[in-house]
């Protein structure tokens, strides 16, 4: 009787136990773009990995902070980004009107893309998303992480092997001790300790001709505040914030704030004063533009009809692994480290017309020189000194005049790809951030049609795609700028010869026998494929008559390359990117986390 009874009891205060203890790979804690792609991209490597997130949707600033016009990233739809974009315009395909070209601004309701972001994670293996589920503490676990949240109520304890920071503002890194560079360089190179603007958007509808939406006048009201717009063509300026169903994203900037300002002391007035400026715009063009038929959309469901979070462009940085600076992005092949060769995520460059309603009154305006699409190196998010703690959104060790970009929706949920495979590669291997292998982190994320070189001419679909991307991770072929109206865009250009000038440092740096090669065969200034194919001979020691003879009869079937092999012609960009890569493999060299060849 005695055994009946102790047996149950013992199995309830077993389960009892397990309930409040979570064990898992790893945990991503917050749900914003990058944080909800890097648990997406954590789980489809294999590993167990649980997403918390305070709030009540996924998507972080593109759902609940209501920033929904999206311009970045239209010309590189890199694996998890892509996806989600596919699925937007899938949704919106059937809606009179709605753009759905290759490269149109993505544009949506919030609370859609978030039922759509909700949809994505309720598919994968090996993801649990726990929502309302905000987190307590972090603390150091031996190599991993011990982290409460709140379940129901509950405290519960979540021992993590790796833990993701996926919150706006690197609350977690905060609380957990890393280390935060908050002073910028703004376009006069000038030192201060402001961060960007602080924006609360809010959505509105055209509720009709005849329709009367004004609201009361908000506290502290000033039409001077708003004299930028006399004169304007608003209807123009609304056609850049549209988004489907005669709805309109709005918002006015706060202003540049101080990290002080961002304290739980100072908070509320600091995010009271962001929304009265938003609703003081709207009763602007309701009573002095006459534009009383726009009024605000429930989108959101909350008792102002404001965003559920704020939008702050610029919060404090990282101390990482490594800091991207601009000119990582302006001339990254003539620095000495080589970040490029670390990429995990890339963005490009874009006029950002979303905020054609903000930018222009703003108190700081910020001249950004366009440049070329760039990649973003996998040092950045990574927690120095603080083993297995990821960073993302305005948290990465960037720059000022960086995270001007990257801090956008889009780019950080191509960069929250290159997070998970990161937080993935610790778990599944039993490693630490110290001790990252930036080539099997990169293959993975090519695994799954991620971009780590930002070409906008060469499609996933390409089948010579990822030996593109391969060999230019390398350095040893690089992109070609094409300038198109306001931007840049970064081309491989295939059909391209291929200069000796270009490969050589690379092989040099990457081959112990490359220097003798050259000064024997001394090629001319546009490389032969005769050249590459006695290269190819040499460092394999396969016979030259054996190795063109395999070649010639793989050209078309094995290699899929047009034409035909004639050894005495220049070689073709394409052409040298997929023998380089089939019989030289680059790629599989190691780097460092500088992107440095370690030999």
């Amino acid at each position: 009787m005695l055994k009946k009874i102790l047996i149950p009891l013992l199995l309830f205060i077993c389960s009892f136990a397990n309930a409040e203890t979570i064990k898992t790979d790893v945990l991503v804690i917050g749900g914003g773009a990058c944080g909800v792609a890097a648990a997406i991209q954590s789980a489809r490597s294999k590993v167990k990995t649980l997403l918390v997130e305070p709030g009540p949707w996924l998507g972080g600033t593109m759902t609940m902070g209501g920033v929904c016009v999206l311009e970045g990233n239209r010309d590189l739809p890199s694996g998890i980004w892509g996806e989600f974009r596919r699925r937007v315009i899938d949704y919106y395909r059937p809606r009179l009107g709605y753009d759905t070209s290759q490269n149109a601004t993505l544009r949506f309701e919030p609370k859609t893309a978030a039922e759509i972001l909700k949809k994505m994670t309720d598919t994968v293996k090996n993801l649990t998303v726990k929502l309302k589920t905000p987190w307590t503490t972090i603390k150091k676990d031996g190599t991993g992480w011990e982290v409460e949240i709140r379940v129901n109520g509950e405290t519960v304890t979540v021992k993590a092997k790796v833990v993701v920071d996926g919150t706006e503002t690197g609350e977690v890194a905060l609380k957990a001790g890393a280390q935060f560079v908050t002073e910028t360089t703004n376009v006069t190179e000038k030192a201060s300790d402001e961060i960007g603007d602080i924006t609360w958007i809010a959505i509105i509808k055209d509720f009709g001709k005849g329709a009367d939406k004004t609201i009361p006048k908000p506290d502290g009201y000033d039409p001077a505040f708003y004299n930028y717009f006399k004169g304007k063509d608003i209807k123009q300026m609304l056609k850049a914030i549209e988004i489907p169903n005669d709805k309109y994203m709005l918002n006015w900037p706060q202003g540049h704030i101080n990290p002080s300002d961002l304290k739980p002391e100072n908070q509320d007035q600091l995010y009271q004063k962001a929304k009265l400026r938003t609703l003081g715009l709207l009763y602007y063009l309701q009573t002095q533009r006459g534009f009383k038929n726009l009024g605000l959309d429930n989108q959101f469901a909350t008792g102002d009809h404001l965003a559920f979070i704020p939008y702050i462009k610029e919060s404090r940085r990282v101390r990482g692994m490594v800091r991207m600076v601009q000119d990582d992005i302006l001339k990254p092949y003539s620095r000495e480290s080589k970040l490029y060769r670390t990429s995990i995520g890339v963005g490009e460059s874009f006029y950002d017309n979303s905020f054609a309603l903000t930018y222009a009154a703003s108190p700081r305006d910020l001249t950004i020189e366009y440049h070329s699409p760039y990649a973003i190196p996998l040092g950045a998010i990574v927690v120095k000194d603080l083993e297995n703690l990821l960073v993302t959104e305005k948290a990465i060790a960037v720059t000022d005049l960086v995270n001007v970009s990257t801090m956008y929706p889009s780019v950080q949920m191509t960069l929250g790809q290159g997070v998970g495979a990161t937080a993935a590669y610790c778990a599944f291997f039993k490693t630490t951030t110290r001790h990252l292998n930036v080539r099997v982190i990169q293959g993975e994320i090519l695994d799954f049609k991620g971009y780590l070189v930002p070409f906008t001419d060469i499609s996933q679909h390409d089948p010579h795609f990822r030996a593109i991307q391969q060999i230019c991770a390398t350095g040893m072929l690089k992109g070609v700028q094409k300038v198109d109206g306001n931007s840049i865009e970064l081309e491989f250009d295939p059909d391209g010869t291929v200069n000796t000038d270009e490969v050589k440092p690379v092989l040099d740096e990457f081959y112990t026998r490359a220097f003798l090669w050259f000064a024997k065969e001394k090629p001319g200034d546009k490389l032969t494929l005769g050249n590459l194919l006695y290269f190819i001979s040499d460092y394999t020691l396969t016979d030259p008559e054996t190795l063109e003879n395999a070649i010639g009869k793989s050209w078309k079937t094995q290699f899929k390359l047009p034409g035909e092999l004639d050894t005495k012609r220049p070689a073709t960009r394409l052409e040298f990117a997929v023998l380089a890569n089939r019989y030289l493999n680059p790629f599989g060299k190691t780097v460092d986390i500088t992107g440095k060849a370690v030999n």
